[in-house]
């Protein structure tokens, strides 16, 4: 499966973006997808993650209660919808799949990337 994330840009603390990540293949409601992002001098961290069926979902503590992970299986799409965004959560941000039930948390377990798209909150 390939994936193309975009969305990203400029924005200030407090507000919001919406990410989206668009698959090709016919087989994307195979797939647990997550959210990955990278700052500057830091390692890829999970954002969020979301079962194949939808029926779970995964936040890191940084995240939770501020950003919310769907995805649509008729559009090959995720989505990462971001509210009160701080400026730590300046990073690139990578969407993920994985051909599994479960919710992969660690990057190692995820197969397939996208490019990434840049996200910079300024405060």
């Amino acid at each position: 499966v390939q994936l193309q994330a975009c969305g990203g840009g400029l924005v200030q603390a407090g507000g919001s973006l919406r990410l989206s990540c668009a698959a090709s293949g016919r087989t994307f409601s195979f797939y647990a997808l997550g959210w990955f992002r990278q700052a500057p001098g830091k390692e890829r961290e999970i954002v969020a993650a979301i079962s194949r069926s939808s029926g779970s979902t995964y936040y890191s503590d940084s995240v939770k209660g501020r950003f919310t992970i769907s995805r649509d299986n008729a559009k090959n799409t995720v989505y990462l919808q971001m509210y009160s965004l701080k400026a730590e959560d300046t990073a690139v941000y990578y969407c993920a799949a994985q051909a599994t039930v479960g919710i992969p948390r660690e990057q190692k377990n995820y197969a397939y990337w996208g490019q990434g798209t840049q996200v910079t909150v300024s405060s």
